[in-house]
């Protein structure tokens, strides 16, 4: 295991956000490592899918750059059992070029994906714009719960219910349906979406198509035949609330 030292400008640490790095390849994680370090991350990487796992576990890392490919358990297992106890934003590698395959982290769990090769600044710049969809400071509080039918969401306590029973929603999915909320009866298109609720001005679209898959297949009564959440086919997606807003 390799730990890049903190640094510290002007006496204040500049490694105040702390990110797993578990990836085999050696000369892949040390670039990754290198370029951490100089925008100010504490890096801490390691090469074996269960030493990450453990490690994440235990220490908390404020994100997480997981390989798919790994000696003992592969990313895709990492992932899952992470998930079982954790929301630490995931950033998953892999080097797939197919849909489906790039598409499994997604549906697990992770936050974003990076194919390999990759540039390593814009994999900062994804670390970057995960952190502060995650970690920025919460609206001052409102006591809010939004309503849909039997669909409703605490955005204070962060709870989503439907017809009384509490769903399992990770960060993404329940900013998704936040943001699907505010703005009832609207067509988005899928960049729309990237753009306004995971903050980036690239990316594959692919991404949204997961998300609302994995939040039809928990707020809708029939996910093949959703009512709230439904396609405008060629356009993008629209929340139609089957009841009053409050």
């Amino acid at each position: 295991m390799t730990t890049q030292p903190d640094q510290t400008t002007n006496g204040r640490s500049r490694a105040a956000r702390r990110v797993l790095v578990v990836e085999d390849d050696h000369a892949v994680a040390q670039v990754i490592s290198d370029y951490l370090h100089r925008a100010g991350y504490g890096a801490v990487v390691v090469s074996d899918g269960a030493v990450g796992l453990e490690l994440a576990r235990q220490t908390a890392p404020d994100l997480v750059i997981l390989d798919v490919v790994l000696p003992g358990l592969n990313g895709i297992q990492v992932l899952g059992q992470l998930r079982a106890s954790s929301q630490t934003p995931v950033i998953m590698l892999t080097s797939k070029n197919t849909e489906e395959d790039r598409l499994r982290g997604l549906e697990v769990g992770a936050d974003d994906y990076v194919t390999k090769p990759f540039s390593p600044r814009e994999l900062v710049m994804r670390v970057q714009a995960v952190l502060r969809r995650t970690t920025a400071p919460p609206p001052a509080p409102v006591d809010r719960v939004r309503r849909a039918g039997s669909l409703a969401v605490d955005e204070t306590a962060r709870v989503v219910t439907k017809a009384g029973r509490t769903l399992t929603m990770t960060n993404k999915e329940f900013e998704l349906l936040v943001f699907l909320l505010d703005h009832p009866g609207r067509v988005f298109r899928r960049d729309e979406l990237l753009r306004e609720v995971w903050s980036y001005d690239f990316g594959d679209a692919s991404t949204v198509t997961v998300h609302v898959r994995r939040l039809r297949s928990k707020i809708e009564d029939d996910p093949a035949r959703p009512a709230m959440l439904v396609t405008v086919w060629g356009v993008g997606y629209r929340f139609d609330p089957p009841g009053p807003q409050r």
